[in-house]
């Protein structure tokens, strides 16, 4: 724990870096999928946008979720914040937010077979998931009301 706790600031520096790649990420995915939808399936434009959600997910999503957990685990532990109770609101929102990611990971999947559930609309909907959500979290981190 010793040694946690002197890389603290570390650890709170990298986990807010990765948070804002995975949120930019979460921001991003959704929008690609509008695009992807108005393309006209079978094209080369809507080959380039199953590409460009790939590495999304691949290269930028995927390992920022797991780093802000990993991270988000360690600074807590540094921290000694287990017992706080904006910290079990905080990791309630953290695990929601989480199984939207995954949610939008298979999501990405079922375009990449062809099937478009979903309009336009609700995707743009969708996209302010993340944006609440964050808010919500910074203000627990901040404000820490309980």
């Amino acid at each position: 724990m010793d040694q946690l706790s002197a890389i603290y600031l570390w650890l709170k520096a990298g986990h807010v870096i990765f948070v804002i790649f995975w949120m930019a990420g979460l921001f991003m995915l959704p929008r690609f999928f509008v695009y992807h939808q108005e393309s006209e399936p079978g094209s080369a434009e809507e080959a380039r946008w199953l590409d460009r959600e790939a590495k999304l997910r691949k290269i930028i999503l995927t390992p920022a979720l797991v780093l802000v957990w990993v991270l988000g685990i360690a600074v807590a532990s540094a921290g000694q914040w287990w017992v706080a109770g904006w910290l079990h609101a905080k990791l309630l929102l953290v695990l929601a937010l989480s199984g939207y990611h995954g949610w939008m990971v298979g999501y990405a999947k079922k375009l990449a077979k062809g099937e478009r559930r979903l309009s336009g609309k609700a995707l743009r909907l969708l996209n302010e998931i993340p944006g609440v959500t964050v808010a919500l979290i910074v203000i627990l981190v901040v404000v820490k009301p309980f």
